[in-house]
């Protein structure tokens, strides 16, 4: 029989009933040991389907999961995504305006919700118009398993949206990416035509998925999983000790980002941990500082240690930077993101939008079959992401190098990622920006050990104000995300700015980056 693995079904229906089929008894989920066969999994998923009708719930709609990692997550996104309903998960950590924000701009008519996220959800729900239908987690495995599985339902066109994550925008308020089946399987088959080893996978395999599921590299793990017919071990939420014990308990493949992954190898347990289960872990998110690749490799000596680059509106990973290109000593291709998976072509532009010379800064554009439909509603963002070739342009400026591996340098646009959060400037000065002691407000990502970056205010004081450090800090974590809020504050006399009246962010940047390789931690 050839390697069941390398099937060429682009479609979550298609890939469960297939895997019904080869490994029916096989664990699919698994969390605190709750274990989902395939079998399991393809006549839950239908039971959610019939859920989905008696809610009136249909192709097109939209439903919302609040609450971490959950297998019961899992299963309603696989439902959705069988036959073209759009979930989209939002992340626990936001504040509730955000949260409001993001159920607003779906109009999702159900809302799935963790048990502690409930009466967050259901406040929420009664002041929006649309008053969607919040059901908790204990309520809906009841209803769940109460349902007769639907039968006969028509599949989701491969190009229907089936995944929406919200990404944060650059204007303050997030942007709904929309994900379908045809963007979420679409690197597969370049990437099995291409006999790469990491897309090997052995029936005994394992994903761990400790990542928040809001994320693409959360979700997109559960993804992985799947189409590949192996157990993904679900996580509630990123932990060192939960992490290391996953990987004692056969995990064999994971993603993690820089600033959680020091985490676990810095945790006691690490130094007793066997980690030999452990194949591959991807990293990303932001760059790995070399010192900590050292003591990773160092901890893990057999495990395959691999960087990939990639972006939400690209379904995740387009560019990798495999094992091989790794060592211990460090190299000068280690600091790059590595070059295009197969399927994927990558080009650092100019201004004009034509590639620029080897070597020479420009935008990482993307074209690639898992570019996404659009942002939900915003024909105009997506206008200027996705140009009419279907290339997206990233806001990453990066060099190329003449093999094709890419080195980020800065974002064009003025993102910050903390612990693997995207953060905007924007939504953050917003939010700052109407207390009663502040003129001006600016605000940056400066380095920091344990987060990559961290989020710092610059603020202008209203003559005749005195400042309060820890009272702007309250303020700020009452409208955005903990992650969101500032780490600190400085307080200066005037803004730095251009001849047009524009905030040089660069300037305010410019002490706190002196010494550092590259303008992103």
């Amino acid at each position: 029989m050839s390697n069941p693995f390398h099937h060429d079904l682009t479609h979550f229906d298609d890939v469960l009933r297939f895997w019904v089929n080869e490994r029916p008894d096989a664990t699919a989920l698994d969390q605190e040991g709750r274990k989902t066969s395939y079998r399991e999994l393809e006549e839950n998923t239908r039971r959610i389907i019939a859920v989905f009708e008696a809610h009136g719930v249909g192709k097109g709609d939209h439903v919302a999961w609040l609450g971490k990692n959950s297998d019961l997550y899992c299963q309603l996104y696989i439902a959705s995504a069988r036959i073209g309903v759009v979930v989209a998960p939002v992340g626990w950590r936001l504040a509730p305006p955000e949260i409001a924000y993001i159920l607003k701009d779906t109009g999702a008519k159900l809302v799935l919700a963790g048990e502690e996220f409930v009466e967050t959800a259901k406040t929420i729900a009664h002041g929006l118009q649309t008053k969607p239908t919040v059901i908790g987690e204990m309520e809906a495995r009841a209803a769940i398993a109460a349902q007769t599985p639907a039968e006969g339902f028509s599949k989701a066109d491969d190009g229907d949206p089936v995944l929406q994550l919200y990404t944060s925008g650059t204007t303050g308020n997030p942007k709904g990416v929309m994900l379908s089946n045809g963007n979420l399987f679409a690197l597969r088959n370049p990437g099995n035509a291409a006999d790469l080893p990491w897309n090997h996978y052995n029936t005994d395999d394992c994903m761990l998925a400790a990542m928040p599921c809001a994320h693409i590299g959360g979700t997109g793990l559960i993804n992985i999983a799947i189409a590949n017919g192996i157990r993904c071990r679900v996580e509630a939420e990123f932990t060192p000790l939960g992490v290391l014990e996953a990987i004692e308990e056969g995990a064999t493949h994971m993603f993690i980002v820089p600033a959680a992954l020091q985490m676990v190898v810095q945790h006691p347990r690490a130094a007793e941990t066997d980690f030999s289960n452990l194949r591959y872990m991807l990293y990303g998110a932001a760059p790995m500082p070399l010192e900590l690749l050292k003591e990773v490799v160092r901890t893990m000596p057999d495990t395959g240690v691999m960087q990939v680059y990639g972006m939400t509106e690209t379904t995740g990973t387009v560019t990798h930077l495999p094992p091989d290109d790794h060592s211990l000593d460090g190299n000068e291709r280690m600091r790059s993101a590595g070059k295009a998976v197969p399927g994927v072509e990558i080009e650092v532009r100019g201004p004009d939008n034509k590639p620029v010379p080897v070597g020479e800064i420009g935008e990482i554009c993307v074209r690639s079959p898992t570019n996404m439909a659009g942002y939900h509603n915003l024909p105009e963002a997506t206008a200027s992401t996705i140009d009419a070739e279907g290339w997206v342009h990233t806001g990453d400026a990066a060099i190329m190098d003449d093999d094709g591996y890419v080195y980020i340098q800065d974002r064009i646009k003025d993102m910050i990622i903390t612990g693997g959060e995207n953060v905007y400037p924007a939504e953050v000065e917003s939010a700052i920006y109407g207390h009663p002691a502040i003129a001006e407000v600016a605000v940056i990502g400066i380095p920091s050990e344990k987060w990559g970056e961290e989020v710092k205010a610059c603020v202008v004081c209203k003559p005749g104000h005195d400042l309060d450090v820890n009272d702007v800090i309250a303020y700020t974590r009452e409208r955005v995300a903990p992650f969101k809020t500032p780490k600190s504050i400085d307080v200066i006399p005037e803004m730095p700015r251009n001849p047009s009246g524009k905030i040089l962010r660069r300037q305010l940047r410019a002490p706190y980056w002196e010494g550092q390789d590259r303008q992103v931690s």
